[in-house]
């Protein structure tokens, strides 16, 4: 079953359920999907897919903070409460050690030497490690390597 068809299952469940919080996000999540494939005139398969949900983790993560920093406690809970939900959907992440290994690797691969080469190295870990890690890591892992 791919992905697109789990989050379909899910929103389903949620109706009968009549979990209005889960069913909400996932409807969220369904038009963001229909919006790419719209604008794109694609099919998405489970690459875009996980690209999509990466995409509304990070909103929710900047979001979370935004209230917090505002002293909306009750608007960055319900954040929380639909970052939960959207996070069940990606794969297991990688830790940091094993973020810092690839980088290394590919670094290693693309010959690159410095700062100077941050495109071409993130352009090849993007490829590799899309949503199997937080590119925020990813992104402070390439600069260590590039640095060192």
């Amino acid at each position: 079953m791919s992905l697109k068809d789990k989050i379909t299952e899910d929103m389903k469940a949620a109706m009968r359920a009549k979990d209005s919080e889960r069913l909400g996000t996932i409807r969220l999540l369904t038009a963001a999907m229909k919006q790419k494939e719209v604008d794109e005139r694609i099919e998405l398969d489970d690459t875009a897919v996980i690209a999509v949900i990466d995409k509304m983790v990070k909103q929710r993560k900047d979001s979370i903070t935004a209230f917090e920093q505002g002293g909306r406690a009750d608007l960055a809970a319900k954040e929380a409460a639909e970052l939960t939900v959207l996070e069940a959907y990606l794969p297991a992440r990688l830790s940091a050690d094993a973020i810092a290994a690839e980088v290394k690797a590919i670094v290693a691969e693309v010959g690159a030497k410095g700062p100077g080469d941050m495109g071409k190295v993130m352009g090849a870990v993007k490829a590799r490690l899309a949503g199997k890690a937080d590119m925020g890591q990813v992104s402070a892992a390439v600069k260590a390597a590039l640095a060192g």
